[in-house]
């Protein structure tokens, strides 16, 4: 999770939320996002060392 945390920062970074729940919003709308970007994901997460699998399509 913390090689994902800077891609979930760059939507609440420098930003105000008048409550937490706004900003909870904010938040799992950019998760939702990152779920269908996984590529994205993948290039900040995917370790060398780490088993691959084949994704499904």
């Amino acid at each position: 999770m913390e090689r994902v945390w800077p891609l979930v920062n760059e939507a609440v970074a420098n930003r105000y939320f008048a409550t937490l729940e706004e900003m909870m919003g904010v938040v799992a709308e950019r998760c939702r996002t990152l779920e269908e970007g996984r590529a994205t994901v993948r290039r900040h997460t995917l370790f060398r060392w780490w088993p691959r699998v084949k994704e499904s399509t």
